[in-house]
């Protein structure tokens, strides 16, 4: 691996994320967040078992520039896995804390920018149609022993409600089938899933879809996000970016999508006729399903740059998904508790907790507002399988003081409260049999970590911290005077 020398820690433009997949790969060269791959790697196994161990240890993402049998196509792999390079996809330092890119993300979400529409699109520099549709001439790799095929992620996926004129982004897995074919598994309550659903099936129709490689980190960001229905991805791009995004239509469809993309995928997901699909390695960090029927794809047309660089999310423990969906997941958690009531002081979707796991801080306590917590995150459907509800003199990012408040403020018997749920759990996790998840059934528990409520002011526990049990006055002597102590 050839590894650059770490010139400067923030982006060129402080505030704006880059303009395209190629500006911030350029970026995370410049603070240290990715490494190049020279020596030839096989796409078979070989690609994904690197990429796994470099995430698994919180590592560089990772371009691969000579892939066996693809000569001239690059790999980009895990671009937003880890929270330095979400920090960099906002244009915020690589080293910016956890609370900070939450905050920088809720700021930028509440100010979404319209995209401007192009005529061209740089992944125009090749077209292939009819016969020469070939998608196993693109480097696809074989990621993970046991999956049912080659694997495109960390794709933008875009689709059209034929009612509304909504155009959807998001993110869902697709499997190579054959040259022409992929088949794919967009989760049933999914926005592409309902839609397929609800728009397209009882009335026997194709619906058109475009799956978009190599965009800008914003707009990969806004397709994975957690958001309403109806809600302008491209606009919330623009949010998240600092600048408008440069959209383009499609050749066969009326479908846009980002105009800086490496690689475009254009076809339609036929109403008559299923693939088989599965299984995958996904995002809870285990093998899901078997093989079995998914949606088919056609795809009439691919556009690509030359030589293209492709993008590639490693699923499994802490990947893109991990990150992304945290992030967006949490901001999404937080205005839902405060729209039910809770006093909600900030939410934490860990990456190690692999999206099941989320932590609630609370300005007030109690059994009672942990039930209102988990019967605001359990409605039309959940991800989740545990949630922590701390006080809020717990800092919820950190992750020795949860687990400390989990051990000792947590009751075992009055401090756990089991929700069921019947239909719309998002049964990818180990913990649920495979009859639960063909029903979408499953269950959330939520763990109230507060201290009791009876508690006045003088009977709390005190915490023996260094945050807790020290006068102001002295924690700054020490702080200021730490180095000059030799330490």
């Amino acid at each position: 691996m050839n590894t650059p020398a770490v010139e400067e820690t923030v982006p060129v433009q402080a505030g704006q994320s880059d303009q395209d997949q190629r500006s911030f790969i350029e970026t995370l060269r410049r603070t240290g967040d990715v490494v190049f791959v020279d020596k030839e790697v096989h796409w078979d196994l070989e690609l994904g078992a690197i990429s796994r161990r470099m995430a698994e240890t919180d590592g560089s993402a990772i371009v691969f520039r000579n892939i066996t049998d693809y000569p001239g196509q690059s790999i980009f792999v895990d671009p937003i896995s880890t929270w330095r390079r979400a920090a960099v996809t906002l244009g915020l330092p690589a080293h910016a804390r956890i609370p900070e890119i939450y905050a920088e993300y809720i700021r930028r979400d509440a100010n979404p920018i319209p995209p401007v529409e192009v005529k061209d699109a740089a992944c125009r520099d090749v077209i292939l149609r009819g016969k020469d549709v070939d998608v196993c001439e693109l480097a696809t790799p074989m990621i993970h022993e046991g999956d049912g095929g080659r694997y495109a992620t960390w794709s933008i996926d875009v689709t059209k409600d034929p009612d509304t004129g909504w155009v959807n982004w998001g993110t869902y897995r697709f499997m190579i089938h054959n040259k022409q074919y992929l088949s794919g598994w967009p989760f049933p309550l999914s926005h592409a899933g309902k839609m397929l659903r609800e728009k397209y099936l009882p009335f026997n129709k194709p619906m058109p879809i475009a799956i978009v490689m190599g965009a800008d980190p914003a707009s990969h960001l806004a397709a994975t996000a957690t958001t309403r229905i109806g809600r302008d991805e491209a606009s919330l791009a623009g949010g998240l970016a600092g600048h408008p995004i440069e959209i383009a239509r499609c050749l066969d469809s009326d479908l846009t999508f980002p105009a800086c993309a490496e690689v475009v995928l254009e076809g339609e997901i036929l109403p008559d006729r299923i693939a088989n699909e599965g299984p995958y390695a996904e995002y809870p960090g285990y093998r899901s399903g078997e093989l079995g029927s998914g949606i088919l794809m056609k795809v009439n047309t691919i556009c690509y740059r030359k030589n293209p660089i492709l993008s590639m999310d490693c699923t499994g423990l802490k990947d893109c998904s991990s990150v992304v969906i945290a992030l967006a997941g949490g901001v999404d958690i937080q205005r839902g508790l405060e729209r039910a009531g809770v006093p909600v002081t900030g939410v934490y979707v860990p990456s190690e907790g692999a999206v099941h796991l989320c932590i609630v801080g609370v300005s007030k306590g109690g059994r009672e507002v942990t039930e209102k917590v988990l019967r605001a995150l359990t409605g039309r459907r959940t991800y989740l399988t545990k949630i922590l509800v701390c006080d809020d003199d717990i800092d919820i990012f950190n992750l020795s003081e949860v687990i400390h408040a989990f051990a000792t403020r947590c009751h075992s018997r009055r401090g756990i409260i089991i929700k069921d749920i019947e239909k719309g759990a998002v049964a990818l996790a180990a913990c649920y049999s495979q009859e639960e998840r063909a029903r979408t059934a499953g269950a959330t528990a939520a763990f109230d970590m507060t201290l009791p409520p009876e508690w006045d002011r003088w009977e709390t526990p005190m915490r023996a911290t260094f945050d807790g049990m020290y006068p102001a006055k002295v924690k700054k002597k020490v702080l200021d005077d730490w180095k000059s102590y030799g330490l």
